[in-house]
């Protein structure tokens, strides 16, 4: 991919091409990013689908703008959309699911923790905390308290210097969302880039970075899916910060088991 500009293909579940920070200043590394979503809610819910006509996914997709090859896939797609062939043209992947996690196929799952493991980005958006990967990924529980009465939500950027906070002032809001409260069953982030705090008074670790063998993974808590979060400028900016920092890097995955010796040995 380098030096050339992959023109998008569009299909009814590829659609176009996302924005980077750095689309002004170079459009030769075109990152390939599959959008997950259960896609339920807004087939289900009128007021959800009020929200978000196309979907979560298709909201999504379209705030990232241009610089990325965009896919789409959603739970009742066969494999989930999720194939051994799209995970392998996949730099990063964006998960949102809420209400079928259970329904997620272990064997998808496993076959998407290996790809992790082997570079490819994962961004975890809201109720994906609760998703087979995720908690594959983290070993624990990743269970929160939560409340929906149309909390505000002000996100703080405690790690200024973080390329995810890229654009972001020292903090911003969100007038109507679902709270999240600590404590947060998560291993302590590698990197801690977003707290949120509540109308309530509770406070979340809301944007939390990890390393998982080769790969990098992204939680971003904000995005229930009856409020418009996924409209909002600085949350389109995030998102598309994360993608940009969850790609995979131009290393061949290390080589493991017996080796020989690099010096000579006396028997």
């Amino acid at each position: 991919m380098e030096g050339a500009i992959r023109k998008p293909v569009i299909n009814p579940m590829h659609g176009g091409r996302c924005g980077t920070r750095k689309e002004q200043t170079t459009m030769t590394q075109r990152r390939k990013v599959t959008i997950w979503n259960e896609y339920r809610h807004e087939q289900n819910n009128p007021k959800v689908a009020e929200v978000y006509p196309k979907g979560i996914h298709q909201a999504i997709g379209e705030g990232l703008g241009s610089g990325c090859d965009i896919r789409y896939a959603t739970l009742d797609m066969p494999e989930h959309g999720l194939t051994e062939e799209v995970l392998n043209d996949t730099d990063v992947l964006i998960w949102w699911g809420h209400m079928a996690h259970h329904e997620v196929d272990d064997a998808i799952v496993e076959r998407v923790h290996q790809r992790v493991l082997h570079g490819m980005g994962l961004i975890v958006l809201h109720s994906g905390h609760f998703s087979k990967i995720f908690k594959k990924l983290m070993g624990t529980g990743c269970d929160l308290k939560w409340r929906e009465a149309n909390d505000k939500e002000r996100l703080w950027v405690v790690a200024p210097n973080h390329p995810i906070a890229e654009g972001i002032g020292e903090y911003f809001e969100l007038e109507r969302e679902e709270m999240y409260g600590e404590h947060f069953d998560i291993p302590q982030p590698d990197e801690l880039v977003f707290v949120s705090w509540f109308t309530g008074g509770e406070v979340f670790r809301s944007g939390c970075c990890y390393h998982r063998g080769m790969g990098k993974v992204f939680y971003f808590r904000p995005g229930h899916e009856t409020y418009p979060t996924y409209y909002n400028e600085n949350v389109k900016r995030v998102i598309a910060n994360a993608v940009e920092w969850a790609a995979p890097t131009k290393r061949a995955y290390p080589v493991y088991g017996n080796a020989k010796p690099l010096e000579p040995m006396n028997e």
